[in-house]
């Protein structure tokens, strides 16, 4: 007999305080299925402590313990792992399979959400931020404009993930939500979809000041034969160990998201995990083996696409996200990078914890642009935050950086 669908995730809460909650998820294996699932564990704000991920090619079987938060919607996060879950339908034998072309979706449609302020407050943008997320809008792209006068026009590019925004009912729901953390200050909200152009646009964005100098996107060192370590991070490959698997051996300092990156990498680079097991310690690290094979189910033999993806997964855990404050004129910019999925989807949340370190410094933002480049044959997700500096700031620039990006490792 198969499993109902439903089944196929099961979140067991935590019973007591400093208890992990557990996540089970049962169902047919596809390449991928691990990033997926950790993407949006962290779209969920939970910070993964220990996985155990086994698979026979077909057929999968994931455990998570997380720590969970009190304002987790565990109905919601179940629905949303069920989603990327490969579809079971059942024969005639009571056996569910893995049909692949129930899984084709069309790509959501993108919203142009546009509001005016009378006036603008410390904090404001990341309220609203937080609103949208609440609401699962994903921000695709933004721009904030302050007018001479004080007024605020606020301009988000949006998709829905449950699809609904195209209807009255969703729509009033939203600005509605929007009035609550807004108030008086609101004097107008409009929501209508995207012009075609625009929304094609948006995944073509290269903003003038980035170039390939602006951030190093390569670490230095070569790995010698599969092999690389330095204080914080070690990458280690062994075709000893397994007749037909390649087994990762990881060490280095845990961040929020960090078993996204790993499983996006691999991902990326069309790798299955047939066995994993990880675990953060105490002291901040993380440690990870995994059991890996390539596509056609070989273990990886040839050295040069070990060292690749050897340096690939040290350049992802050492530098995840990318910070920095530069000047702009006479005002400074924070500017955050990351790396985006062959999918083509971005890192959850970024924006999010932008806005939410620059509220804890009391750091007023005057315009916001947030867009997408091609660095060496690889897309990177650009924001870019023009800072009021003559707002009463008393936080240096390097005050700024450290704090933004403590807040993106989820180093509290």
């Amino acid at each position: 007999m198969g499993i109902t669908y439903e089944d196929a995730v099961l979140i067991k809460e935590a019973g007591r305080e400093g208890e992990s909650t557990v996540i089970t998820v049962n169902c047919p294996d596809k390449t991928g299925l691990g990033c997926d699932l950790c993407r949006i564990i962290l779209l969920f704000g939970l910070s993964i402590t220990r996985g155990d991920v086994s698979t026979d090619g077909k057929w999968c079987y994931l455990v998570f313990w997380v720590v969970a938060k009190p304002t987790t919607r565990w109905n919601l996060l179940k629905k949303r792992l069920l989603e990327v879950c490969p579809t079971c339908t059942p024969a005639a034998s009571g056996i569910y399979y893995y049909m692949p072309e129930f899984q084709q979706r069309r790509p959501l449609d993108i919203f142009l959400l546009k509001f005016w302020c009378s006036h603008d407050r410390k904090g404001l943008l990341h309220d609203i931020t937080e609103v949208l997320c609440e609401l699962e809008l994903t921000i695709k792209r933004v721009k904030v404009y302050t007018a001479p006068d004080g007024r605020v026009m606020d301009l988000f590019f949006v998709t829905d993930i449950r699809e609904l925004l195209h209807t009255t009912k969703r729509r009033e729901e939203t600005i509605q939500h929007l009035k609550l953390v807004l108030g008086n200050a609101m004097i107008s909200c409009e929501i209508e979809l995207a012009d075609p152009e625009v929304a094609a646009r948006l995944q073509s964005f290269l903003p003038s000041s980035i170039s390939e100098d602006t951030f190093r996107v390569e670490l230095p060192g070569q790995p010698s034969n599969g092999v690389l370590t330095n204080e914080s991070v070690s990458v280690v490959m062994d075709n000893s160990l397994s007749p037909s698997h390649t087994l990762v051996q990881i060490f280095c300092q845990d961040h929020k998201g960090l078993i996204y990156d790993i499983m996006r990498t691999l991902k990326d680079y069309n790798i299955q995990i047939s066995y994993g097991r990880f675990f953060a310690n105490p002291k901040g690290n993380c440690e990870m083996d995994l059991f890996i094979m390539q596509a056609d189910g070989k273990k990886i033999i040839d050295m040069h696409k070990k060292n690749a993806l050897c340096s690939r997964l040290r350049m992802e855990l050492q530098q995840p996200i990318r910070v920095d404050v530069v000047n702009r004129g006479p005002d400074p910019e924070l500017l955050v990078v990351n790396p985006v999925e062959l999918s083509g989807r971005g890192r959850p949340l970024v924006f999010y914890d932008i806005t939410l370190a620059l509220k804890i410094l009391n750091i007023r933002i005057f315009s916001v642009e947030i867009g997408r480049c091609q660095i060496h044959d690889r897309e990177w997700e650009v924001y870019r935050i023009l800072l009021d500096e003559w707002d009463g700031c008393s936080a240096t620039r390097n005050e700024i950086k450290e704090c933004v990006k403590k807040k993106l490792m989820g180093w509290e």
